[in-house]
C-alpha cells in the first residue's frame, strides 16, 4: 500500500502540471492571453498613428516605447509588491492597472493627442509587468524544478491565442474601419501610374497626398482624424470590461501561495541579493539574452506592415494578415517546442532555433520582396521557444529568489521600448544603398538572434545547463 503511494506521488511529481495544481494552473495560464492581446493590438497603431498624426516613422515607434517602458518602470516595483504581498494580490493589482491604462484610450480619443495614448498605454503595461511578474515564476514553481521549463512553455503556449485574436481585431474592427486607409485607396485608385512604381515610392506618394489633404482640407481632415481614433479606441474599451470582470474571479478565488520563502525572507535585505542575482552568470546573461529576443520580437510583428506595404504592395489591413499566419506559426510551434523539450535540452534547442531566425532574417535583409516578407513569416517559428525557454534557463535553481530574479526578466521586455525606434531612424535615415530602407532596418533583428545565439552556446558548452 505504501509502495503504491509512494509510487503515485513520485508520478504526480514528475507531471508537467499535477492533479492537485491542475486548476490553479488553468486560471494562471488563463493570464497570458491577455498580454498576448495587448501587444498584437497594439502593434499595428505604429503604422496607423503614423497616417492619423501625420508623424515619421521615429515618432510613431514610440508607440512601442511607451508600450514597453511600462514593463521597464513597473518590474521591480512588481517583483517588490508579490514579495511583500503575494501573487494572488499581484495578479489583482495587475489587472486593475490593464483596465484603468485601457479605459484612458476614451479621454485620450477624445483630445485627439498622441501623447495622451502614450501614456495610457504606458499605465496599461504597468498593469502588464506586474501580471508577468507574477504569472512566470507562479507557474515554474507549480511542481517539480525539472519539469518548470516544460511547465512555462505550456502555458506561454495560451499566449499567442489573445495574440490571434488581437492582430483579428486590429485587422477587421480597426485598419479596415480607418478612414486614412479607405483615403490611401482610393487616391491609389485614382493613380493607375502607381502599378509601375515600386511599392516604397507608391507609400511615399501615398502618405505625401494625405498630407497635402491635411493642408487643403483641415476640417475634413480633423473630422477623418477623430472618427478614426474613435474606430482604436473602442477594443480597448472592450477588453477593459473582460479584465474588470476577471478582476473579481481572482479576488475571490482561493489561489495557492507557492512562493518558497518564509515570512523574515521577505523583509531580508535586498542589495545583497542583487549583487547575488549580478553575479550569477545564467541569469545574468538571460536577461541580456531577454532584451535582444523580445526587442527582435516586437521589431518583427511590429515592421512586418510597413515591410509589406513598402517591398510587396500590400495594404495594411493585407500585411496584417500576414502578421496573423505568423502568429499561427508562433502558436503552433509552441505547442511542438514544449514536445521537443522531453527530447532535447532547453539550451541545445533555444541556439538552434536562434540560427534558424538569424538565418530567415538574411533572407529579409539580402533577398527582400515576396520571399524576404516570408521568411519573416517564418521567423515566428523559431521566436516561439526563446521567451519561455530563456525565461527558465535563467531561474534555474534560484527557488526562493524567483519572484524578485523574475522582475529583471519581465525588466528585459523594455527591449521592446528600445529597439523599435532605432529601427524607425533606419527607415527614416535609409542608410545602405544597396538596401531598400526596410531592408536595411531589419539588420536589427539579425543582430538580436545572432545574441540569443551566443547566449543558447554559452549555456550548452560553458555552463552546462
Amino acid at each position: 500500500m505504501n509502495t503504491h503511494k509512494r509510487t503515485h506521488t513520485k508520478r504526480n511529481k514528475d507531471r508537467v502540471v499535477s492533479n492537485d495544481m491542475l486548476i490553479p494552473f488553468i486560471l494562471v495560464a488563463a493570464l497570458f492571453p491577455l498580454w498576448g492581446f495587448a501587444n498584437d493590438i497594439t502593434n499595428p497603431l505604429v503604422k496607423a498613428f503614423k497616417d492619423i498624426f501625420l508623424i515619421s516613422n521615429t515618432q510613431s515607434s514610440l508607440v512601442q516605447f511607451a508600450f514597453y517602458l511600462g514593463y521597464g518602470v513597473m518590474a521591480i516595483p512588481a517583483a517588490l509588491f508579490i514579495r511583500r504581498f503575494s501573487y494572488k494580490y499581484g495578479i489583482v493589482l495587475g489587472l486593475g492597472l490593464y483596465a484603468v491604462g485601457a479605459l484612458l484610450f476614451i479621454p485620450a480619443s477624445m483630445y485627439g493627442e498622441f501623447n495622451y495614448f502614450l501614456a495610457a498605454l504606458c499605465i496599461l503595461t504597468c498593469g502588464l509587468a506586474l501580471l508577468e511578474t507574477t504569472a512566470n515564476p507562479y507557474i515554474l514553481s507549480m511542481g517539480s524544478p525539472q519539469t518548470a521549463t516544460k511547465r512555462l512553455n505550456l502555458a506561454q503556449a495560451f499566449n499567442p491565442l489573445g495574440s490571434l485574436l488581437g492582430m483579428f481585431v486590429a485587422s477587421n474592427l480597426i485598419l479596415n474601419n480607418l478612414h486614412v486607409a479607405k483615403f490611401r485607396a482610393e487616391e491609389k485608385a485614382a493613380h493607375p501610374e502607381y502599378a509601375q512604381m515600386l511599392p516604397s515610392v507608391v507609400d511615399g506618394k501615398l502618405t505625401d497626398a494625405l498630407q497635402q489633404f491635411a493642408v487643403t482640407n483641415p476640417v475634413q481632415h480633423q473630422l477623418m482624424q477623430s472618427a478614426d481614433l474613435v474606430t482604436i479606441r473602442t477594443p480597448y474599451v472592450a477588453i477593459a470590461l473582460v479584465v474588470i470582470c476577471l478582476l473579481f474571479v481572482y479576488l475571490f478565488y482561493r489561489l495557492p501561495n507557492t512562493q518558497l520563502m518564509a515570512s523574515d525572507k521577505r523583509d531580508q535585505a535586498l542589495k545583497p541579493l542583487f549583487i547575488k542575482l549580478i553575479n550569477n552568470k545564467p541569469y545574468r546573461e538571460g536577461v541580456v539574452a531577454q532584451v535582444f529576443y523580445v526587442g527582435a520580437q516586437i521589431m518583427c510583428w511590429t515592421f512586418i506592415i510597413h515591410y509589406g506595404m513598402a517591398e510587396v504592395g500590400l495594404s495594411a489591413a493585407e500585411a496584417q494578415h500576414f502578421n496573423i499566419i505568423a502568429m499561427c506559426f508562433f502558436l503552433a510551434s509552441r505547442f511542438l517546442c514544449t514536445y521537443l523539450l522531453n527530447w532535447f535540452k532547453a539550451g541545445l534547442l533555444l541556439m538552434w532555433f536562434a540560427i534558424a531566425g538569424a538565418s530567415l532574417m538574411c533572407l529579409v535583409v539580402f533577398i527582400g520582396g515576396e520571399v524576404g516578407l516570408y521568411s519573416l513569416v517564418a521567423t515566428s517559428a523559431c521566436m516561439s521557444l526563446m521567451f519561455p525557454t530563456i525565461y527558465g534557463i535563467a531561474l534555474n535553481g534560484l527557488k526562493a529568489d524567483a519572484s524578485i530574479a523574475s522582475a529583471g526578466l519581465v525588466m528585459a521586455i523594455v527591449g521592446g521600448a528600445l529597439m523599435p525606434p532605432l529601427q524607425g531612424m533606419i527607415i527614416d535615415a535609409n542608410p545602405i544603398a544597396f538596401l531598400s530602407a526596410e531592408q536595411a532596418s531589419f539588420l536589427l533583428p539579425m543582430l538580436c538572434f545572432v545574441a540569443i545565439t551566443i547566449f543558447a552556446y554559452r549555456v550548452v558548452f560553458i555552463h552546462k545547463q
